[in-house]
């Protein structure tokens, strides 16, 4: 069991062959990067895949300014949209950049699987999900292509990241 701690929660992975804080600052660790790209918070590799996991945390005020569905207004609505695709947009480039500096360092060489750990609930989240999976793209190639960037993409809240990976449960760490 490897823990890791990032961003106020912990993970423990079962079976892991290495884990770690990927989004480093301090420079005094082997795992920082120093680069002006983006990175996930935490990788984890096992024998047969790498997992990137993403965290951010939202309170429920906050989460209401993506929910999409939720809106009184058309004005109310452009502005969700406007968080929503920021979001995604911010998700998205963590993985690609994560991707390029394991690309760089030869660990690619194993399935990739982008979790991001939101506190939104399980509604707004599998909006999330759904719309970055076309992003990334997972689980699909370019004829081109030897592999796929990642062979899949889940975002998922507390609850439902422990009910789906009872092996690597995650709490929140008392500030």
């Amino acid at each position: 069991m490897i823990p890791v701690e990032s961003d106020g929660f912990r993970f423990e992975f079962d079976s892991a062959i290495n884990a770690f804080v990927f989004d480093e600052k301090d420079t005094k660790k082997s795992t920082f990067h120093g680069m002006p790209m983006k990175g996930v918070d935490v990788v984890a590799e096992f024998e047969e895949a790498y997992i990137y996991v993403e965290i951010k945390e939202y309170n429920d005020e906050r989460a209401s300014e993506y929910d999409i569905n939720n809106s009184l207004s058309q004005m109310e609505l452009e502005q969700k949209r406007k968080h929503f695709k920021w979001l995604k947009e911010y998700l998205k480039y963590k993985f690609r950049d994560s991707y390029l500096y394991r690309h760089a360092e030869g660990k690619v060489d194993k399935p990739i699987h982008y979790i991001c750990l939101l506190t939104f609930d399980n509604a707004l989240n599998s909006k999330f999900s759904k719309s970055l999976k076309q992003e990334l793209p997972v689980g699909s190639k370019n004829i081109r292509w030897n592999i796929s960037l990642a062979k899949s993409c889940q975002v998922l809240n507390v609850d439902r990241w422990n009910q789906c990976f009872p092996k690597w449960p995650v709490t929140r760490i008392a500030p």
